[in-house]
């Protein structure tokens, strides 16, 4: 037992928590991850302009006489080019008369770049060879299709909670007192190169949380884009299949009919949305497809509203229209997701702040190393470890074990409930920080709400799980469950404290996003 003990690790004053503890590990473990990602982030923040300035050849056009319109050019290429296959011709940035379309085969990734005035191929490249390419695939798979887009996914998950630990592990324990918390506030440069490089790491945290949060958690749900999905279908009364039935919609196939041109499916959809600018045209599959259009309209976010309809490509019938036949929250989801996480919805001030935040990881990353690793040599080799908590607070714990089943969970859910509240609150003050530069508060403030509740909401399923088949296998090996007891009251609790506030999201949606 005796060596036992002494091959602990000695925990630091503020890793005798468990937050301190999630804080130290995930920061380890997932720590290069964010680097890169969070490195790629910044740079696809500006990736049009990059994109673009890089690659001047491709994208402008010299101006020469009427501009075709993107229905028009969808109609034209295929007539003009009838070896290349096109699968979506997009309009890569609205007001500027010389940029060309860009026409994409989504079976080999290339890209062909057209002359928006005479319909021809100005040139043509694999979109995974260029700068802005790479940088993509490396932002959200790390270069490895299938696993590596979940290691990117479950590394943001990590980051929001790093953060969120770290707000909790940065608050002063005398936080009455001004002098405690204006030294967490800033950074003391009479102090030795080891003291700043922690100020440093502390103030980077706090300041930047606002804007870290919300890339996190924006970069965690369009990971796992289908849960969210199905969850905010769900919020609504819909089950999850009614997103295939939606989508699964066919064109009526009759022999011999002749399909419409792009150019007139591209009538159709002016005529559904005369004030909306279509931005992409995706061809029918097959025989019995569709088309589909991009569209963007007016709204709060700098972005537009974005608006997806397809269109039968024999009749012109409308299948899919988002603003009607999806749920009113499944706008927050089309429209801001990606603004949000690339800080488009603010215009450019809101963009500085998302290419910053992405370079937020790496800088924490550094500085906690250093904070830890020295501390780490040192307790190498050495006898006698620190315990993990102070005697009284062991004592207590104790205590609190030994309580019947109700009196344990009750104590749990008690904290639960805590912990629900500093959560809401975090992800309110959050949203409403981001959008403050731009003007733009409340749709960012009730979107992080939102998209902390469905991990919430999901996260107490598992709980439910967890606590009945665990809780079945435990009961048979005369095994004590009261951890998984544990786990299912924090769950709960916090479910409750963010459920009132999602469905009232829910049902305000329509006026909200």
């Amino acid at each position: 037992m005796t060596g036992k003990r002494n091959s602990k690790l000695k925990w630091a004053v503020h890793q005798k928590r468990w937050f301190g503890k999630w804080h130290l590990y995930l920061g380890i473990i997932a720590g290069a991850v964010l680097c890169v990602v969070g490195l790629t982030g910044s740079i696809l923040v500006f990736a049009d302009e990059i994109d673009q300035a890089l690659n001047k050849e491709l994208f402008r056009s010299m101006e020469s006489q009427r501009r075709y319109s993107i229905g028009e050019i969808a109609t034209l290429v295929p007539q003009k080019y009838p070896g290349k296959k096109v699968d979506y011709v997009f309009l890569p940035k609205e007001g500027d008369p010389n940029i060309s379309y860009v026409c994409y085969n989504f079976t080999t990734e290339e890209q062909f770049f057209i002359n928006p005035y005479t319909a021809t191929l100005t040139g043509k490249r694999l979109h995974h060879s260029s700068f802005i390419g790479f940088v993509t695939e490396l932002h959200t798979n790390l270069l490895m299709h299938g696993p590596g887009q979940y290691i990117v996914g479950l590394a943001t998950l990590c980051l929001l909670i790093l953060t969120v630990s770290g707000l909790r592990l940065w608050v002063p324990q005398q936080y009455r007192k001004w002098k405690q918390w204006r030294s967490v506030l800033t950074v003391n440069f009479r102090s030795g190169w080891k003291r700043q490089n922690y100020d440093w790491h502390n103030v980077l945290g706090i300041y930047s949380a606002p804007v870290v949060v919300m890339l996190s958690l924006t970069g965690f749900a369009l990971t796992f884009g289908p849960v969210f999905i199905a969850f905010l279908f769900i919020l609504t009364g819909r089950s999850p299949q009614s997103v295939q039935q939606i989508f699964g919609q066919k064109s009526e196939w009759v022999a011999g009919r002749k399909a419409l041109t792009p150019a007139s499916a591209a009538t159709v959809a002016r005529t559904q949305f005369p004030n909306a600018v279509i931005r992409g045209i995706a061809y029918p599959a097959d025989s019995t497809a569709a088309y589909r259009f991009d569209l963007r309209s007016n709204g709060v976010s700098k972005e537009g509203n974005r608006i997806m309809l397809s269109i039968d490509q024999y009749t012109g019938k409308i299948l899919l229209n988002s603003e009607t036949d999806f749920p009113n929250i499944g706008n927050s989801y089309l429209t801001w997701l990606v603004p949000l996480h690339l800080g488009t919805f603010g215009g450019l001030p809101t963009r500085i702040l998302a290419f910053l935040g992405g370079l937020v990881p790496s800088l924490l990353f550094v500085t906690g190393f250093i904070v830890w690793w020295p501390r780490f040599k040192k307790q190498q080799g050495k006898p006698g470890a620190v315990p993990p908590r102070p005697a009284r607070d062991e004592a207590r714990l104790q205590a609190i074990r030994a309580l019947p089943a109700a009196g344990y969970f009750g104590i749990h859910f008690k904290k639960g409930l805590k912990y629900g509240l500093l959560l809401l609150g975090s992800a309110l003050v959050a949203g409403l920080l981001y959008g403050l530069i731009s003007g733009i508060l409340i749709q960012p403030a009730l979107f992080a709400v939102l998209y902390t509740g469905i991990p919430v909401m999901v996260n107490a399923v598992i709980a439910l799980l967890v606590l009945i088949t665990g809780g079945f296998v435990l009961l048979l090996l005369k095994r004590p469950v009261k951890g998984l007891l544990k786990y299912f009251s924090l769950s709960l609790a916090i479910l409750l404290v963010f459920l009132p506030f999602v469905l009232a999201i829910t049902l305000l949606s329509k006026n909200l996003f």
